[in-house]
C-alpha cells in the first residue's frame, strides 16, 4: 500500500527536533531507521502529518565507556551494537541480543532508540535493557530525565516517553557475565521467547542476578522469582537450572499466536533462562 501524504523534515539538532514534533501538535512522528514505522504507514496504521528525521543529529549515535559506564546512542544501528568490540568485552548481553535482531537489512538500518521507543512485544532489546538496569535518557521541551528500564515498559507498545520527548541515549553499568538466548519465529526472527541475564559473582558464589524476558507476554518483565532464587547460591549450572525451573510461573498475560500457545511460551521459558543464565555463568568463569 502507498502512505498518506506526509511533510519531511531533517532536524539539526535534538532542539531543533524536539520543537518540530512540538509544532506537530502530536501528528509528527520520528524517523531514524524506519524499520517498525514505514511498515505501519504502509498499512495505514499510522498516518503522521509531518516525518521528522533524526538519523543526522551530530552526536546521537555512538557506543563509549567512562568510569564502568556505557553509553549507546539512540541513533546506533544494531549492526554497530553487534559488532561493537566494547560491548563483547565489557557487556555481551547487549552485543548478543543485537546480533540476533531480524535480518542483515535490519540490523544495518533499525536504530536501538526506534526499538526501545516502538516497544514491540516481541522486540529483543527490551529483555537486555532489563537484565544490565539501564538508565534510559530522554529529552523533551522541559529538558532532561532519566527513567529507569524497569518503568519505561508499561504494555503493549507503551513507555512512559511523551509525544514530545525524545529518546537520546541509555546508558548501564558494565557487566561481563551477561548473555542473551532466544527462541525466534523463523520468519521475521521476532523472539517468541527471549531471556537476558546479567549476573554480579564472586568466589564462586552469585551475588546478584537480573534477568529480563521478552517476547512471552505482553509487555517485557524481570523474572523476580529466578532473580531471588540465584542470589547466594554457588556459581554453577546446576545452580542456574534450579533457579530456571519455575521460571514461567507467575508470568501473566502470555502471548498467543499461530507461532506458539500461551502454554508453549509458558514451557519454554525455563528453558531459555537455563540457556540465558549458563552463558553467563560461562563468562563470568563460574
Amino acid at each position: 500500500m502507498i502512505p498518506t501524504a506526509f511533510d519531511y523534515a531533517r532536524a539539526t539538532s535534538l532542539d531543533d527536533a524536539i520543537a518540530r514534533l512540538q509544532a506537530a501538535g502530536g501528528a509528527g512522528k520520528l524517523l531514524a531507521g524506519g524499520h517498525s514505522l514505514v511498515p505501519l504507514m504502509k498499512l495505514r496504521l499510522s498516518e503522521p502529518a509531518v516525518l521528522i528525521d533524526i538519523g543526522h543529529i551530530p552526536d546521537l549515535a555512538g557506543i563509549r565507556e567512562s568510569d564502568g559506564v556505557v553509553e549507546i546512542g539512540a541513533n546506533t544501528r544494531h549492526h554497530d551494537v553487534a559488532t561493537s568490540a566494547l560491548l563483547r568485552e565489557r557487556c555481551p548481553v547487549v552485543a548478543d541480543t543485537a546480533a540476533v535482531i531480524g535480518d542483515p537489512q535490519v540490523r544495518n538500518r533499525g536504530t536501538l532508540g526506534g526499538s526501545l521507543a516502538h516497544a514491540d512485544p516481541a522486540a529483543d532489546y527490551p529483555a537486555a535493557m532489563l537484565a544490565v538496569d539501564a538508565d534510559l535518557h530522554l529529552k523533551g521541551p522541559g529538558g532532561w530525565r532519566v527513567v529507569k528500564a524497569r518503568d519505561f515498559f508499561q504494555g503493549v507498545f507503551t513507555v512512559d516517553l511523551a509525544a514530545d520527548e525524545i529518546l537520546a541515549k541509555v546508558t548501564f553499568a558494565a557487566s561481563r557475565a551477561s548473555a542473551y538466548a532466544k527462541l525466534h519465529q523463523r520468519a521475521s526472527r521476532f523472539a517468541i521467547v527471549g531471556v537476558a541475564a546479567a549476573l554480579e559473582t564472586g568466589g564462586g558464589i552469585i551475588r546478584t542476578a537480573r534477568v529480563g524476558l521478552t517476547g512471552a507476554a505482553s509487555s517485557p518483565s524481570r523474572l523476580a522469582g529466578v532473580e531471588a532464587a540465584l542470589a547466594g547460591q554457588p556459581a554453577t549450572a546446576a545452580a542456574a537450572a534450579a533457579a530456571a525451573r519455575g521460571a514461567g510461573d507467575g508470568v501473566s498475560e502470555l502471548n498467543a499466536d499461530i507461532h506458539g500457545s500461551a502454554e508453549y511460551r509458558r514451557a519454554m521459558i525455563p528453558v531459555f533462562t537455563r540457556r540465558a543464565l549458563e552463558a553467563a555463568l560461562a563468562r563470568a568463569g563460574g
